[in-house]
This record gives structure tokens, C-alpha cells and sequence, in this order.
């Protein structure tokens, strides 16, 4: 387990810190996950932990400031071979099995809830971090020191036709005993190329950790993929409060169009309408109108009003101890 006293400046975030965990070797050799942390300025003891995406990384300091001002300490996860946490000879990005990640968030709240003190935990997951969530939540390790969940955009379900949801069921099955066979193609560039700024978007992240044109998607995790977003759509047993927030529509096309500027270029809205109620007993669900992918990389005003709903959810659902509001 990592010593909470080896917190080092990060080196891609002014401002933010970064501890390294280190884990038992695997498939790839050494493994390490990357904690990041950005502390509120008053003392609180509510925190979050975030969870990336596939082909992603935690660069949205934005999103840390604006939970710091609302009194939250913010940690996020690098998850292994993801980022900060990729090491020489790893096939990045890649798992056999979403619960891989569990280790990874096992041990992160244990830092959190442990040598950090923090006595309340919001678990917020975006997109394949969000599937992931949604799993630990239902039945990770330490499940129960978790308080409530938010969704950014889940990865419930694969945005395919019938032919290639075949497809992908059959290169599965395949990765099971085959599992670094690569997928060419597999993800347009336009929503990478929608939100940085060298494109269409306004941000700028690290093209090495996500690259425009993505990483290779192996079979092994495709079948990962689909064994998890089998068992979250069977219905899962989360008993902490969820929010699952969504764009308003989904653009599949094959070519650039202006519309994944409004809407969700990489999955199908609709499967988070139809799944998302059944991963808990209290689920809401809100849709955001003109939102993309990851909602909080929206332009302006859509991304204050994802922050404005989800703030007003956590003030009804996790309301601050009356000691922190006499700090405020």
C-alpha cells in the first residue's frame, strides 16, 4: 500500500498532487495506479473520487475546482495502464476484466477514507469509468464506504448496428483465448477531435495518454467490455443513491458533422435511458440538452448547468455537516 506521505507535485496539473500504488505484477508485468488530488481550501471531510473513461486520463482540473468550491476534497483515479499509469511494455488501456479496476479503487479508498480522513465519498464515474462504478458500487469490496454515485455518460451499451454487435460478440468469444488480437477502427477520431483545442474543442490534454486517433482495441477487452455491460443491464443492487446524467441525443455518423458538438458522439443515449433505472433502488436520471460525450467537456453553458444539477442533487442527498457550513 502506497504511504499517504509521498504525495508529490503533479507534474501535468499546477496545483494538483499525485501518489503512485503500486500492485503485484500481471499479464503485462509491473502494475501501479495514479491517485491525483486537489484538497478544498476550508476543511471538509466529504470527498469525491473519480473515474476516467477508455482512452482518457484525469485533465479536467475544472471539474476538481468546481467540487473544491462546493466544500469536496477531489481525488481521481488514474487507473492502471491508463495515463499516468502506463509503463514501458504495457498494452495501454487494456484489461481482460473490468474488475481489474477494483484493486485500483479499493485501495484508492482506503487512502481516502483512511490515512486522508475523509468521512463522506462520492464515487463519479464517466463513461467506461462509469461502467466500472457502477460494478464496484454494486458489489466491489469496499462498497459500503461509498455514499452515492454519479454517472457521467455510462458505457451501458455498445452505439452499434445488429451486423456489428455480431461482430463484437463473436471477437469476444475470440479474446478469451486470443486476447491481444487488435481492432482496427474500432472509434472515429471526431470526439477526441471535439473537444481538443488543435481541432474543434476548447481543450487541451496530453495526445500520448489520449491520443486523437485512439489507442488499438484489442479483442480481450472488447469481451471484457461485453461481460460487464451484460451484467449492469441484467440489473444491478447499488443501494446508495445514483445519478446518471446523459446528453439529450447520440450522433453516429461516419464522417465529421457539426452535431457531436451537441450531442454524444461515442454512445447511445438510449441505452442509459433503458439500463440506468435498474442499476439501483434510487436512480435519477437527467438529460442535458446539447451536452456531449463526457458532459462536463460541453461548451460553457451546458457544462454549468451539468455542475448546477448535480450540485442541487448532492445538496438534497449528501447535505454538508452544519460544522462545514459555518466555514462557508
Amino acid at each position: 500500500m502506497a504511504d499517504s506521505t509521498a504525495w508529490l507535485p503533479d507534474a501535468v496539473l499546477p496545483g494538483f498532487e499525485t501518489l503512485t500504488i503500486p500492485f503485484p505484477a500481471d499479464y503485462d508485468g509491473p502494475v501501479v495506479a495514479t491517485l491525483v488530488r486537489r484538497l478544498a481550501t476550508a476543511p471538509t471531510r466529504r470527498a469525491v473520487l473519480y473515474i476516467h473513461g477508455f482512452i482518457d486520463y484525469f485533465f479536467q482540473a475544472h471539474l476538481a475546482e468546481a467540487y473544491n468550491v462546493q466544500g469536496w476534497n477531489f481525488y481521481a483515479l488514474d487507473l492502471r495502464k491508463h495515463g499516468r499509469s502506463i509503463r514501458p511494455g504495457q498494452h495501454a488501456n487494456f484489461a481482460k476484466d473490468m474488475r481489474e479496476y477494483f484493486a485500483d479503487i479499493t485501495a484508492a479508498i482506503v487512502l481516502i477514507k483512511g490515512q486522508e480522513s475523509n468521512t463522506t465519498l462520492l464515487l463519479n464515474g464517466h463513461s467506461t469509468g462509469g461502467l466500472i462504478a457502477a460494478l464496484y458500487a454494486d458489489s466491489g469490496r469496499l462498497r459500503d464506504q461509498i455514499d452515492a454515485l454519479f454517472l457521467n455518460s455510462p458505457f451501458l451499451g455498445w452505439n452499434v448496428s445488429a451486423l456489428e454487435a455480431f461482430g463484437l460478440k463473436l471477437f469476444g468469444a475470440i479474446g478469451k483465448r486470443l486476447p491481444f488480437i487488435p481492432l482496427r477502427g474500432a472509434f472515429t477520431p471526431f470526439y477526441a477531435q471535439s473537444v481538443h483545442t488543435d481541432h474543434h474543442g476548447e481543450w487541451t490534454f496530453d495526445t500520448t495518454w489520449k491520443p486523437i486517433e485512439g489507442f488499438p482495441v484489442y479483442f480481450g477487452w472488447i469481451g471484457a467490455i461485453s461481460r460487464a455491460q451484460q451484467e449492469a443491464q441484467h440489473g444491478l443492487s447499488i443501494r446508495v443513491p445514483v445519478l446518471l446524467m446523459h446528453a439529450a441525443r447520440s450522433y453516429r455518423g461516419k464522417v465529421w458533422h457539426d452535431d457531436i458538438l451537441t450531442s454524444d458522439g461515442v454512445l447511445n443515449v438510449e441505452d442509459m435511458k433503458r439500463y440506468g433505472p435498474g442499476l439501483g433502488s434510487n436512480v435519477t436520471l437527467i438529460e442535458i440538452a446539447d451536452g456531449i460525450h463526457d458532459l462536463t467537456l460541453s461548451r460553457r453553458d451546458v457544462r454549468e448547468h451539468v455542475a448546477a444539477e448535480l450540485h442541487a442533487w448532492l445538496a438534497r442527498t449528501l447535505p454538508a455537516p452544519a460544522e462545514q457550513l459555518a466555514h462557508s
